[in-house]
């Protein structure tokens, strides 16, 4: 049914109606799906072409904040022909504090599309602080419910490994988890492997040699890679941001290449002064492509990596360079926390969360990116904008596409410790969701100034938001193998 006719049909109390239509699309969705193949896209090319996105989820945090509350996920409406657009219209409680839900992802995801059993059906969804992984069902896509709580305890008695961080499908079923510290919280960390039912399988790799921390990773199949980053150890990070520790090694500078198959790091670039703390990295979408990038956010640098010859190569490609600030004993960097790629591997997205703004780059040639969009949204350079009758606070930080590339939604919280340094007044105001309109076919960054979820005003207190997803899919968790 088209959806400006049914949305005629229906009266501004039959919200639960719509949402009713949208459990029964996706269902029948679903279904379609399983008879023919798997779960999402044969290609990237085909992503771009799904229906726009209606639901974003997101994890909302009361961990290090004054609210005694356990954090949960939301889910946002974010479909503009919706009674409920802009708004939070269900929110899955987990059964315990000071989780502080961080990064999560899906139990399959288009690196599976071959195979007919899989289904996206589940987000599993890591406290970064508890080490506790809880796996939601998301089978009403509108109202996720706790499937399974696996104990953050058992985790460390069983691999040694503590703090989840990036959650990955493989196209075997198994879910894959960069953990970022030891049982005790130090480094290097490793990566947890589970099953298809959730159950624990052990530590991906035997052998750590050559990590020194850890943080996000991307694999590809077709090159025998998986690429890994590096930010600090559970003790370090979660007291907070000290340029001491900088000095004393305790932030990361390398990107390891570890041969996929027999799971050992075959190669480590040292990114240098210029590539402190190297966060996000994407590789292209294209499983055929040598190409990727990832954000150094202390040296605010965006560095490509390429494989030209049999070893892998890293060049530096984007500087923001750091701004003198009253009242500050350094220049401030950029702090580039996150970025996204779009599917069709043109458009580079990245946030500098400590600048306040939000930058497009068209990288058809990956190696000489160019300078496309800004938008200045919050930040300490005083150059925060105002919506909806205040001023934004917090500096942008996670970004999300939308699978055509038109949509960037971007929330403002990095992690509590760091929010509680940087911008104090976010566990009082709480944390936002804004959406900047893409122009994909020039360049250029709008913000949408008629959506606006404020955190601020939730029904237990004000919360912090983190992470996105959508039920279809995303440009940061699917895989093409």
């Amino acid at each position: 049914m088209d959806r400006r006719k049914f949305l005629g049909s229906v009266a501004a109390g039959s919200l639960a109606s719509y949402h009713a239509t949208l459990v029964s699309q996706h269902l029948q969705a679903d279904d379609s799906a399983a008879r023919c193949c798997g779960p999402t896209y044969a290609s990237p090319a085909e992503a771009m072409k799904s229906p726009r996105e209606t639901l974003l989820y997101l994890p909302c945090i009361y961990t290090g904040t004054n609210t005694a509350k356990p954090d949960y996920l939301a889910t946002v409406d974010v479909d503009p022909e919706s009674p409920a657009y802009g708004q939070v219209i269900h929110r899955a409680a987990m059964p315990g504090l000071g989780d502080e839900l961080h990064h999560f992802g899906w139990n399959a995801c288009s690196s599976c599309h071959a195979d007919e059993d899989k289904m996206r059906r589940y987000l599993v969804v890591p406290g970064i602080a508890s080490s506790n992984i809880h796996i939601l069902d998301a089978i009403d896509p509108a109202k996720p419910r706790l499937h399974k709580v696996i104990d953050g305890d058992a985790i460390r008695r069983n691999t040694g490994l503590s703090a989840p961080h990036t959650v990955h499908c493989r196209g075997d079923g198994t879910i894959m988890i960069s953990m970022l510290g030891d049982a005790v919280g130090n480094g290097p960390g490793g990566f947890l492997l589970f099953d298809q039912d959730f159950e624990i399988v052990g530590s991906w790799a035997d052998s750590r040699e050559g990590m020194n921390f850890n943080y996000d990773f991307w694999y590809q199949p077709r090159h025998n890679v998986m690429i890994s980053s590096e930010w600090g150890a559970p003790n370090t990070v979660s007291r907070g941001f000290s340029l001491d520790d900088v000095a004393a090694g305790k932030y990361g500078r390398h990107l390891h290449f570890w041969d996929w198959e027999q799971r050992v790091i075959t190669q480590s670039i040292d990114l240098g002064e210029e590539g402190l703390i190297p966060l996000e990295v994407r590789f292209h979408h294209n499983p055929d492509s040598t190409h990727g990038f990832v954000g150094a956010a202390l040296s605010s640098a965006i560095w490509h990596w390429d494989k030209p010859g049999d070893q892998w190569a890293a060049e530096k490609v984007v500087q923001v360079d750091p701004v003198e600030v009253d009242g500050w004993p350094f220049a401030v960097p950029g702090l580039i926390t996150d970025l996204v790629l779009s599917l069709d591997d043109r458009w580079l997205y990245f946030s500098n969360w400590l600048h306040g703004d939000i930058r497009q780059y068209d990288v058809s040639d990956p190696s000489h990116p160019t300078l496309t969009g800004q938008v200045w949204l919050g930040g300490v350079l005083g150059k925060a904008r105002e919506l909806a009758g205040e001023t934004l606070g917090g500096g942008p930080q996670m970004l999300q596409l939308s699978l055509d590339g038109k949509r960037l939604y971007v929330t403002n919280s990095l992690y509590s410790p760091w929010d509680n340094q940087f911008y104090p007044d976010m566990a009082e105001r709480g944390s936002w969701l804004l959406q900047l309109d893409c122009d994909t076919a020039n360049g250029g960054l709008t913000l949408n100034e008629d959506f606006f979820v404020d955190f601020g005003k939730e029904p237990d207190g004000p919360a912090r938001a983190h992470e996105m997803r959508f039920p279809g899919g995303d440009s940061t968790s699917d895989i093409w193998i």
